[in-house]
């Protein structure tokens, strides 16, 4: 029963690790320049106004002490039991936002909030009790083309986000490419440990650690920039939901991982999805979108 709670303290603790290193780097973006056209040089400066940052860099010192401690809950308890707590780390992070902004957060955000993480823990407990066979290695085509759909997902989200400037709109398609990127990445860490499980020395000639880097550096950029475009009540619910909906896809077709079977659980699931968009479309329209993206404290600054 100890063993029990101390898992749960610990996915607790990286879930609110995890939510206050949003809520840093949601502040500093505040801070940076405004990049959200895309151009190069806007891009040079708000890397640097980035990686100069004390919030931000705080941010980056909290999402190693939460890694830290998922790693620990995962190794003493189930996966079942630790990936839904870390969805609570959105509860977490609109409680810390009334902290930092003039907005308090409302009754109608908070229901939301909580709906979307009631439905991503019960899709994540659902989907991962049927993962009872699974190839060790990626299977070389399906993952090609997953591969080949998520950049043009990501691609696409990125330009509508440029061309969308309303806080909201923009803010959610960035979070959705954000989702799309982290989904990408846990996929090739799980073949980069499958690397060092097999030949310690071999994952430095592997190409898939060095693209993790280029992929981690990239969503790294893309979340500040989701976290500049608007609130984070529209692009953290974004990335949240996308991750591991498309995780659980590139788990299926990538590594032939089973979701669980029958009609029952696949209404279910359905109908868990369904909610997720709801809640995610609800959390965007929130009435403060409209004036944070106007000139509200989060709002782009000129200089960094």
């Amino acid at each position: 029963m100890l063993h029990e709670w101390v898992v749960v303290a610990l996915g607790l603790g990286a879930a609110f690790a995890f939510a206050l290193s949003s809520s840093l780097k949601h502040v500093s973006a505040g801070h940076h320049p405004d990049a959200q056209s895309m151009d190069p040089s806007k891009l040079r400066r708000f890397v640097r106004a980035m990686l100069l940052h004390p919030l931000w860099l705080g941010g980056i010192g909290c999402d190693a002490v939460g890694l830290g401690l998922q790693i620990v809950a995962l190794h003493l308890g189930r996966l079942t039991v630790v990936q839904p707590l870390l969805v609570s780390g959105l509860l977490f992070a609109l409680a810390l936002r009334q902290f930092h902004d003039h907005h308090q957060v409302s009754r109608r955000q908070m229901g939301w909030a909580t709906v979307l993480c009631v439905a991503l823990a019960g899709f994540v407990v659902l989907a991962a009790s049927g993962n009872l066979a699974r190839h060790e290695t990626a299977d070389r085509w399906p993952a090609v083309v997953v591969g080949a759909c998520g950049i043009v997902l990501a691609g696409v989200c990125v330009e509508l986000g440029r061309r969308q400037r309303h806080g909201g709109r923009s803010a959610a398609l960035l979070g959705i490419a954000v989702g799309t990127i982290y989904a990408a990445l846990a996929a090739l860490l799980k073949a980069v440990t499958d690397i060092v499980t097999r030949s310690p020395l071999d994952v430095f000639t592997s190409w898939q650690l060095y693209v993790v880097v280029v992929i981690g550096a990239l969503g790294l950029l893309l979340n500040q920039l989701a976290f500049q475009a608007g609130p984070i009540t529209t692009s953290l619910p974004a990335t949240a939901t996308v991750d591991p909906l498309l995780s659980v896809v590139v788990g299926v077709v990538v590594y032939d991982e089973h979701i669980r079977s029958g009609p029952g659980g696949g209404v279910v699931l359905a109908l868990l999805v369904i909610l997720l968009g709801a809640a995610v479309i609800q959390l965007a329209r929130t009435p403060e979108v409209a004036q944070e993206a106007a000139g509200s404290p989060d709002s782009p600054g000129d200089a960094g």
